[in-house]
């Protein structure tokens, strides 16, 4: 830790830009107010950050973690297995729970995507209801955890906190968690015996509060439908809150008709789709030995109809995802690999896009944007997600928060080492 972050920063010196040009970057506050050819502005040296030709992007942001679960694998030890192993393994260790150690590990993982260049998350919280038969007090001690969390970090990234109530949590569980400050209204409907009643239970929560929506939704290969019903039921709701939709695995195994009904109701909503390729691709398909699907929302059906898709990380090492580096650029990686995008449009996805779907501001190296930043040294985007490079520098709302720096060292080759002379020797008397 620094105790000399945050530090308010007025200018970026030489940074290179995505599309080539080498610049500088003059911040005022938490905006960005000049973007100049590199040498042209000044600005005094305790407030000048040279970034020596680093390539700066938007800062990532985070749109669906679980940083209640976050850590978790090493004290559970869970079995590797698909979603309904994953849940009864977690369900049987959060009985366990204090708030303090939520807590631990939530700020541990948070810091973690920070350093990583991660300026803003929203993260999923249990509504710990031990199937409907826990106390109040036990259905908020995920919730408590991370308001902690997300109050001690406020300073230095943006934490939305999402209730995830189960089918069987009770709405006075819900609204206990939403009484604690936690932003919008979650669920997973898909697991419910009466899925589109669950949904409809969900919505008449967040109308009754006044709250946005983001819901757990088809986290199966071939199992109900929910996203069509959600997207109808919001579709006419105000516009000053976020409405969006994680996981929607089902999409990528409907045949073509269906989808196209189901991928136009998202749309007509503005319904945001979040797609979670590292959870996905390692719950997904575990019954199919032979041609085993990817397990990925239906990506491009989705972006050719102006739906916004954005990207995430989802689990990090617990029972759900026993792997994951806290790392937009791996979330990036998997969109090329396995969603078959350009590195451009799987970047986006991690950073403008997951923005947007958050309801945040619009973030970047242009006038008039948030000044929430990542320079990294790379020398383009593809270079960046390809390689992930460690060397990383981050700002949040202007000020720089974390800065990692590598210094590597190689054995030279052996034709270069042959190039190079013998020192003299000098002859012992």
């Amino acid at each position: 830790m620094d105790s000399s972050l945050p530090r308010p920063i007025a200018l970026l010196r030489t940074a290179l830009l995505a599309d080539g040009r080498l610049v500088d970057v003059a911040l005022t506050d938490d905006t960005v107010t000049e973007v100049a050819p590199a040498g042209m502005l000044r600005a005094p040296s305790a407030s000048t950050l040279e970034l020596d030709g680093r390539l700066l992007l938007t800062a990532p942001a985070e749109p669906h973690a679980h940083l209640d679960k976050a850590l978790s694998a090493d004290r559970i030890d869970p079995p590797l297995g698909d979603l309904g192993s994953a849940i009864a393994a977690w369900a049987a260790y959060a009985t366990t729970m204090s708030v303090d150690e939520i807590a631990d590990r939530a700020r541990t993982a948070a810091l973690a995507l920070l350093a990583a260049g991660t300026t803003a998350v929203r993260t999923h919280v249990d509504v710990l209801s031990h199937g409907g038969t826990g106390t109040v007090a036990e259905a908020v001690r995920g919730a408590r955890a991370l308001v902690q969390v997300r109050d001690e970090l406020a300073h230095l990234m943006d934490i939305e906190l999402v209730a995830l109530a189960g089918p069987l949590a009770p709405d006075a569980h819900v609204e206990a968690v939403l009484d604690l400050g936690v932003d919008l209204v979650g669920g997973a409907p898909h697991l419910a015996e009466d899925p589109l009643a669950d949904v409809d239970r969900l919505l008449a929560i967040a109308r009754r509060r006044g709250l946005g929506v983001d819901l757990h939704a088809d986290e199966s290969l071939d199992g109900p439908v929910t996203l069509d019903h959600y997207a109808r039921a919001v579709r006419d709701w105000p516009r000053d809150r976020q409405y969006s939709a994680g996981h929607c695995v089902r999409l990528g195994t409907m045949d073509p008709e269906r989808l196209a009904r189901v991928v136009a109701d998202v749309a007509a909503a503005d319904l945001g789709v979040i797609t979670l390729p590292i959870t996905n691709l390692y719950l997904q398909g575990w019954q199919h030995r032979v041609s085993t699907p990817r397990g990925l929302t239906a990506i491009q059906a989705l972006l050719d109809a102006g739906v916004r898709v954005a990207a995430g990380a989802d689990n990090v090492r617990d029972p759900f995802n026993p792997v994951g580096r806290s790392d937009a650029l791996e979330t990036a990686s998997l969109l090329v690999t396995a969603g078959h995008l350009t590195p451009d449009q799987a970047y986006a996805m991690v950073s403008d896009t997951a923005r947007s779907v958050m309801g945040l501001p619009a973030a970047g190296p242009v006038v008039g944007a948030r000044a929430d930043l990542l320079a990294i040294a790379a020398t383009s985007v593809t270079d960046a997600v390809a390689n992930a490079p460690a060397d990383r520098i981050v700002l949040s709302r202007g000020r720089l928060v974390a800065r990692t720096e590598v210094h590597r060292t190689v054995a030279a080759p052996a034709r270069a080492r042959a190039s190079v002379p013998e020192p003299a020797t000098v002859p012992v008397p």
